[in-house]
């Protein structure tokens, strides 16, 4: 399920252990360009999920549960203002404790609000959204631990321009600030729930250092597609943390007293993609992040100072058929999607 701008409810196609729902689904198409859709679902939790299991490879099923749930829905409307798109949404999303299994017991009510146009040959595309959460949350993992009331926030911000001809490339500037946990009363750190990582900020996977909490981040990215077979993305990004007494993103490092400065460091992503057939590709992606004063000198910071990622995929996709006539080969930037009422569409494969 991947709904909206996909950075709080995705289907993270990066990973190889992608986020996964059971529930209900309406999709609603009325006049003026109008579209809705609604949800309630229980999302799955990921087993096996004890260490030994994992190093001896074992398997088990995934399974869902009253224990987690997430409901609500996307009001959407074309052409809103400068031929773009306009879309608020709302969220909440709750869990609590079950056996074997301890929870911060989240309830957090999430709204969001975009505007969007998309990428075209020789003109300007930019993306505005803003999302506002609030709700309870644990202190700890602990069954009798304190509530705490949340109060976090997220904002990203995009502007980028398509060249037309050649490799057609695009360059953008971009702007990614996600609230963290400051000293007081409230819980302060964005929570993105369900969201995927992999097309604003980094890899995700093994590369685990990059989330949508605590951090501001400015970035320029370059992407293009030399042939009709392959594309390639570059992107560059700075990042501080927005409260120096948090945890930087997921890394796990924090320094309680903010003593540590708030510059965590430099990150350069690089993506190449090489379609073999029309359901079967090949991914390479490095990641480096170059490490600064925070994630050398917080209190549990380790001595190393880069972290270096790189992976290969080989993706097959399995798509489902759909009424009407549909091109069968695409151009890598662009795939085919079952919309509300079946026909296929090709969307750029940006988001």
């Amino acid at each position: 399920m991947a709904l909206g701008s996909r950075r709080l409810v995705a289907a993270d196609d990066y990973r190889k252990t992608t986020n996964s729902s059971t529930g209900l689904r309406a999709d609603v198409a009325v006049g003026g360009g109008w579209k809705a859709t609604l949800v309630y679902v229980l999302p799955q939790q990921r087993f096996p999920n004890d260490l030994d299991s994992l190093l001896n490879n074992k398997v088990a099923l995934d399974r869902e549960s009253f224990d987690t749930v997430l409901w609500g829905g996307l009001a959407t409307r074309s052409n809103a203002i400068a031929g773009a798109m306009a879309e608020v949404g709302f969220f909440h999303f709750g869990e609590r404790d079950a056996p074997g299994r301890a929870t911060r017991d989240r309830s957090l009510d999430t709204v969001s609000a975009r505007l969007i146009r998309d990428p075209n040959h020789a003109t300007w595309d930019f993306e505005v959204e803003g999302i506002l959460q609030r709700g309870t949350t644990s202190t700890d993992l602990s069954v009798n631990a304190p509530r705490q009331d949340v109060s976090a926030w997220f904002v990203h911000a995009d502007v980028g321009y398509t060249f037309a001809g050649g490799w057609e490339p695009r360059i953008a500037v971009e702007y990614d600030h996600a609230s963290g946990d400051r000293p007081g009363g409230r819980f302060g750190r964005f929570d993105p729930i369900l969201g995927m990582r992999r097309a604003d900020l980094a890899p995700g996977a093994l590369y685990n250092l990059i989330l949508r909490s605590n951090l501001i981040s400015p970035g320029v990215r370059l992407e293009a597609a030399p042939n009709k077979k392959s594309d390639l993305m570059v992107s560059y990004r700075p990042f501080w943390l927005a409260a120096r007494e948090d945890a930087f993103s997921s890394s796990g490092v924090r320094d309680l007293s903010g003593r540590s400065g708030s510059f965590a460091g430099h990150q350069l992503d690089a993506r190449l993609r090489y379609r073999l057939t029309p359901r079967i590709m090949i991914e390479g992606d490095i990641a480096l992040f170059a490490k600064s004063q925070f994630l050398r000198e917080a209190p549990n910071a380790t001595a190393e100072s880069w972290t270096r990622y790189g992976s290969l995929s080989l993706l097959i996709n399995f798509q489902l058929s759909c009424r009407g006539n549909f091109p069968r080969r695409l151009r890598l930037t662009e795939f085919a999607q079952k919309t509300e009422n079946g026909q296929c569409l090709k969307q750029r494969m940006l988001h």
